[in-house]
């Protein structure tokens, strides 16, 4: 399918949406999906199938709830407080270091869904214009701080001696820390370099262009569910997939929008911002190699992954075994089965 032809363009909080539509029924199996920032859009294809009814198809009731960023999703995970959830490759590459099996099963930022931004009228054109500055991040451990490391390490620079990196937040507080100087660039998501500009700070993204096969966030589960209930994960794939592929449709843009408000609500009060911001997030989610199908995840990338957070420290070492941090068995069945 040629997905490019549909493109035209924290804090704990727990979000019960309820299962709609035609497959929902009283018996369905409750799960919960962790995602690493309040926002429906960034997970659009979650409430969509939970809107269109794709979860309740699959006999799913899906709860979604919002952490702070890819180390609590991980943490959620690891714990048995959720069955699926949305963390970025480094955060996983650096969990399973330390012993936890989860593994990526789908791609779901398929294209560099952060950059480093810098106010569009500074003086800064490279990362490399960035030696002795300060970098900002939305969380202190998200799949951000690893993609800021990336590109710098491809400047060949080093954090803390070559530049500075500070948590200051997302939204508000990464506002007032440009303004009040103490940031010279962000590293962010396209949703929050959208929230910036909405806020009065428009941004220029100085990321090289080699950078956008470096994935981002994507849905990861614990090894121990693919072992044990392979049947349940082939479900909520399923479903997710269905979800992204209406989303793909530009005629289901209105419908896609109603389904984040009921979501979050307040996230669609500007519903023209919620629809730029929609856009902007799903264009992130287009496969570079469009024939592989939706959610595949190139293990070339993995590699290059895993060589980055060994350069900048934050794996001390090649994990036994990378092939073992992700798998495509699902999506590549699935997608044979849906396209």
């Amino acid at each position: 399918m040629a997905y490019s032809k549909f493109l035209t363009a924290a804090v704990s909080a727990v979000v019960l949406v309820a299962a709609t539509g035609a497959g929902f029924a009283q018996d369905l199996r409750k799960i919960t999906f962790a995602q690493p920032s309040a926002s429906a859009i960034n997970s659009f294809p979650v409430y969509i199938a939970i809107g269109e009814g794709y979860f309740a198809d699959e006999g799913l009731e899906v709860q979604v709830e919002t952490v702070n960023g890819s180390g609590s999703v991980l943490q959620a995970l690891a714990a048995g407080q959720a069955d699926f959830g949305r963390p970025g490759p480094g955060p996983l590459l650096t969990a399973r270091s330390r012993g936890v099996d989860a593994v990526f099963i789908y791609n779901v930022a398929a294209r560099a869904n952060f950059g480093i931004m810098v106010e569009e009228d500074s003086p800064f054109q490279t990362p490399a214009d960035l030696a002795d500055k300060v970098i900002g991040t939305g969380t202190a451990d998200g799949a951000e701080v690893g993609f800021a490391r990336n590109v710098m390490s491809g400047a060949g620079m080093v954090p803390g001696k070559d530049f500075k990196m500070m948590t200051v937040g997302d939204g508000g507080p990464a506002t007032a820390a440009f303004l009040r100087g103490d940031i010279s660039a962000y590293s962010a998501s396209v949703a929050d370099a959208a929230v910036l500009v909405q806020r009065g700070v428009p941004l220029r993204d100085i990321t090289p262009a080699e950078f956008a096969r470096f994935f981002g966030n994507g849905l990861v589960t614990m090894n121990e569910t693919i072992q044990q209930d392979p049947a349940l994960v082939e479900g909520f794939v399923r479903a997710f997939m269905k979800g992204q592929i209406f989303a793909m449709d530009e005629a289901n843009r209105e419908a896609s929008l109603d389904h984040f408000a009921a979501g979050f609500p307040q996230e669609i009060e500007d519903r023209d911002f919620a629809s730029a911001l929609f856009t902007a997030v799903r264009s992130k989610s287009i496969p570079l190699e469009e024939d592989k199908g939706l959610g595949y995840l190139p293990p070339a990338v993995w590699d290059e992954w895993q060589a980055s957070l060994i350069a900048n420290g934050d794996l001390a070492a090649p994990l036994d075994d990378l092939s073992a941090a992700f798998t495509n068995d699902f999506v590549s069945k699935i997608s044979a089965e849906l396209n």
